[in-house]
C-alpha cells in the first residue's frame, strides 16, 4: 500500500515522505459493515488551519479539515445528463466527458469575465442527494447542495443558511445566475435534415445549376468550400442518396488565405441527383428547415466573435427560405442590403449570444470555427432568476469535472469545479471512487489546531469546518478528532461553524455549547412522513432519530430546519398524515418546514411504477392518470399540499414567513407497509374540473 506517489516525495532531511505537509504513518482498514471496502491512510499533518484560496470567493478565509476524502461521498457535482458546452460550440452530457476533452470555461480579462477554451483535467462519478434549481427561463439544473454557480453577487452554493452550521453563500429565490440559459438540443439527423442540409450547401456554394443561368448548366456539379467539415458532411450525405462525389483541391493557399477544397459529381446520375437536391420543397418540414439553415450557414454564413451572426446571398428565393425557417423557430432578425455591384443581402440574427447559441444548437452546422465564442464577455439578457430550489428525494448518480480554468458552462450557466476531490489525484488516488473509499486521516489535527491558535500572528478569525469534507463522517466515531479541535477553539474563544450531514455531531454537543458561551458558533434533516420509514427509506436513520438530532441542536440554540419529502400521492398525503408529520417536526423545535411532492421523471417513473405494481397494484392506474401530463403532479394539487403544510406549520408555531410552494421531485427508494388512505380518485376530478385533489 506504500507504493503511492507520496511515499517517494521527500523533504530532503531523511524524514518521512511528504505531500502538502503530510507525513506518512500507516494504513488501516476496519472489518465492520459500515467501513467495508474503505481504506484509511493515517498521516501526521504539518498544519491544520488552512487559508482558503482568495479566488474561491468564499465568505470565510480559514478552514480545518481533519479528513481528506469522505465516506459520505460529499462532492460538488451535477446530474450526468447536464449538457456541457464544448470548445467546438456543441454540447455533450456531463457523464460522457473524458479527461482531455476541450470545453468552455471562463477567465477574467480586464473588467469582464470571458469565455475561454480549457481542458478537462479530471472526471468522476458519485452517488449522493441532489437538488433541483429551476430558473425563470425554464432552465432546470440538478446538482448537489455543495455545487456552486456564478451569480451577479459571486459564487454561491446550491444550499446553505444565513447562520449556524450551514452558513455560507448560497442560492436564494430571485438570485440571478450568469450565462445564456438552457441549451437547445441538437436536431435529429433524419433524412429530411440531410436533404435540407444538402440543399442549403448546394444552393449556397455549388456551380453548374440550371437556376443560375441556363448556360451555367454544365455536365458536372461542383461544391467548393474552405472548411473540410462541411465538405465531408455533404459527401457523406450525398453518398447516402446515390450521388457519389470525388474530392479535389480547388485552390491553393495564398498568403493569409487557406486552401479551398471541392467535391464534384461527374456522372450523369450524380449530377441529376445533386440538381434535384437543390430544388426547394413546396412545403418544407421542420427537420428540412433545420438542415437547410445549417447548410446555408456553412456555405455563406459568418459569426463574428464580437459581432453578428449573418447569412449572405444574392438570390431572393434563398433569402425567403432563410427567413421562413427562422420565423418557424421564433428567431428575430433583420434583412440588410450591401451596396455592391451585385445586390448582396444579409440576414442578421438579433438577440446576442443567447440567440446565437440557440440557433447553432438547434440547426447544428458542421463548421466548428463559425461556432466559436472564445473571448466573448459573459453578457446576456437571459432570464436566469432562481425561481425554486427543491431537494430530490433519495440519492442520485452525479458527476463533476475539474478544468484548467476552474469552471465550466453547464446548460448555459457558469458552474464551479469541485475543489476537494481533485486533490486526491495528487495521492495517486482517483477523484471518484477513491475519494469515497480511501480517506486520509490527519491524526494530529487537534494538537496542531491548539498550537496554531496560540501563535501571536493569529488574529482570531472565523474558521469554517465541513466546507471540504464532513468532519463528522462515520469514521470520526473511530478517530475522535473533533472533540480536541472544538476544545482548542473553545479555549481560544475563536468563532467557528460546522457543516455536517451526520448525527455524530450530538456526541460533542456539550463542547459546542461551551464554545458558544465564549464565541460565535454556528451548527445545522429530510423527513417525509413519521409513520412511513422502514421500507420507504431503509438506509437512513428513523424519522424520530433525525428529528431528535434537530431537537437537540435547536435546544442548544443552534437551530435546524426540516425538508418534508417526498409526499406520496394516495400514500402519505392525507390531512391526518400531514398533520402528524408537521406536528412532530414542530415539536422537534425546527425553525421551518418545506413540503416536497413526488416527481416522476423518465427513468425514475419506470422504476417507481414497477415498485408500485409490486407493492400497491391497486394504485397503478390512478398514478398513470395523475401523472399523465408529465413528470409532475397537477399544480393545483401541489398548491393545496403547500397551503395545507403551511397552515399546519403556522398552527404549530413555525414558518412565520410565507412558505415556498410545494416542490416537484423524483421518488425516493420508497415502499409502504400499510394500505393507502381512502381518497377520491383524481381521474374523476380531472375529467370534471381539471383540478384534482387527493386530500
Amino acid at each position: 500500500m506504500y507504493g503511492m506517489r507520496w511515499d517517494h516525495l521527500r523533504d530532503g532531511t531523511g524524514g518521512q515522505g511528504e505531500l502538502f505537509g503530510l507525513d506518512r504513518v500507516g494504513v488501516r482498514t476496519f472489518d465492520t459493515p459500515a467501513f467495508r471496502g474503505m481504506t484509511f491512510y493515517e498521516v501526521r499533518a504539518r498544519s491544520a488551519i488552512n487559508r482558503v484560496p482568495g479566488t474561491s470567493r468564499m465568505s470565510f478565509d480559514w478552514t480545518i479539515n481533519p479528513y481528506r476524502g469522505c465516506s459520505h461521498a460529499c462532492v460538488y457535482c451535477l446530474d450526468g445528463q447536464t449538457p456541457i458546452l464544448l470548445a467546438d460550440g456543441r454540447t455533450r452530457p456531463l457523464a460522457e466527458l473524458r479527461v482531455g476533452d476541450e470545453v468552455y470555461g471562463t477567465t477574467v480579462v480586464g473588467r469582464y469575465r470571458r469565455y475561454t477554451a480549457t481542458r478537462v483535467l479530471a472526471h468522476w462519478r458519485t452517488v449522493k442527494p441532489a437538488y433541483r434549481i429551476i430558473l425563470e427561463d425554464g432552465t432546470e439544473l440538478v446538482a448537489s447542495g455543495d455545487h456552486r454557480f456564478l451569480t451577479h453577487r459571486g459564487w454561491k452554493h446550491v444550499t446553505g443558511t444565513q447562520q449556524g452550521i450551514g452558513r455560507r453563500p448560497h442560492l436564494t429565490i430571485n438570485d440571478q445566475l450568469i450565462g445564456t440559459g438552457g441549451f437547445s438540443p441538437a436536431p435529429p439527423k433524419n433524412q429530411a435534415y440531410k436533404l435540407g442540409y444538402l440543399c442549403g450547401l448546394l444552393r449556397g456554394d455549388a456551380r453548374g445549376y440550371p437556376w443560375v443561368t441556363p448556360e451555367a448548366a454544365g455536365r458536372s456539379v461542383r461544391v467548393a468550400v474552405v472548411d473540410l467539415e462541411a465538405l465531408r458532411r455533404s459527401r457523406k450525405y450525398l453518398a447516402a442518396v446515390g450521388a457519389p462525389t470525388g474530392e479535389l483541391e480547388f485552390a491553393e493557399a495564398v498568403g493569409q488565405r487557406r486552401p479551398v477544397h471541392a467535391i464534384r459529381a461527374a456522372s450523369g446520375a450524380g449530377v441529376a441527383a445533386m440538381r434535384e437536391l437543390g430544388m426547394f420543397p413546396d412545403h418544407p418540414e421542420p427537420s428540412w428547415q433545420a438542415g437547410f439553415l445549417a447548410g446555408i450557414f456553412d456555405a455563406e454564413g459568418s459569426n463574428q466573435v464580437n459581432g453578428a451572426l449573418r447569412i449572405a446571398n444574392t438570390d431572393p428565393e434563398i433569402i425567403e427560405h432563410i427567413t421562413a425557417a427562422l420565423d418557424a423557430r421564433g428567431f428575430r432578425y433583420v434583412v440588410e442590403s450591401a451596396r455592391r455591384a451585385r445586390p448582396v443581402r444579409y440576414v442578421r440574427l438579433l438577440g446576442g449570444l443567447r440567440e446565437k447559441l440557440r440557433l447553432l444548437h438547434q440547426v447544428d452546422p458542421a463548421v466548428s470555427r463559425k461556432r466559436t465564442i472564445d473571448g466573448l464577455a459573459l453578457k446576456s439578457d437571459a432570464r436566469l432568476r432562481v425561481m425554486s430550489i427543491t431537494a430530490e428525494p433519495g440519492e442520485h448518480a452525479l458527476y463533476d469535472i475539474t478544468t484548467g480554468t476552474g469552471d465550466f458552462i453547464a446548460d448555459g450557466v457558469v458552474a464551479h469545479n469541485c475543489f476537494a476531490r481533485n486533490t486526491h489525484t495528487y495521492l495517486d488516488m482517483d477523484a471518484g471512487h477513491d475519494f469515497d473509499s480511501r480517506v486520509v486521516v490527519k491524526i494530529n489535527t487537534p494538537e496542531l489546531v491548539r498550537a496554531e491558535l496560540a501563535r501571536p500572528k493569529w488574529r482570531g478569525e472565523h474558521i469554517a469546518m465541513g466546507t471540504n469534507v464532513d468532519p463528522y463522517q462515520r469514521v470520526e466515531g473511530r478517530y475522535r478528532l473533533m472533540p480536541g479541535v472544538i476544545e482548542a477553539l473553545r479555549d481560544a474563544a475563536n468563532p467557528f461553524s460546522i457543516l455536517t450531514k451526520g448525527a455524530l455531531i450530538l456526541r460533542d454537543l456539550r463542547l459546542l455549547e461551551e464554545a458558544a458561551e465564549r464565541a460565535r458558533v454556528g451548527v445545522s434533516v429530510s423527513v417525509g412522513s413519521v409513520d412511513l420509514w422502514r421500507s420507504v427509506e431503509p438506509g437512513t436513520p428513523a424519522p424520530r432519530t433525525r428529528l431528535q438530532v434537530c431537537a437537540e441542536l435547536t435546544g442548544a440554540g443552534l437551530g435546524c430546519g426540516v425538508l418534508m419529502a417526498p409526499i406520496l400521492p394516495y400514500l402519505s398525503d392525507s390531512p391526518t398524515q400531514l398533520d402528524a408529520t408537521v406536528r412532530a417536526i414542530a415539536e422537534a423545535g425546527a425553525r421551518s418546514v418545506t413540503p416536497i411532492v413526488l416527481h416522476l421523471r423518465p427513468g425514475a417513473r419506470e422504476w417507481y411504477m414497477a415498485w408500485l405494481e409490486r407493492v400497491h397494484p391497486e394504485l397503478v392506474a390512478r398514478y398513470h392518470r395523475l401523472y399523465r401530463g408529465g413528470s409532475y403532479a397537477p399544480k393545483v394539487y401541489q398548491r393545496r399540499i403547500g397551503d395545507l403544510v403551511h397552515t399546519l406549520a403556522q398552527r404549530y408555531g413555525m414558518n412565520r414567513r410565507p412558505a415556498a410552494p410545494a416542490s416537484r421531485l423524483p421518488p425516493d427508494a420508497a415502499s409502504v407497509d400499510r394500505p393507502p388512505a381512502a381518497l377520491p380518485d383524481p381521474a374523476a376530478e380531472l375529467a370534471v374540473a381539471e383540478q384534482p385533489t387527493l386530500l
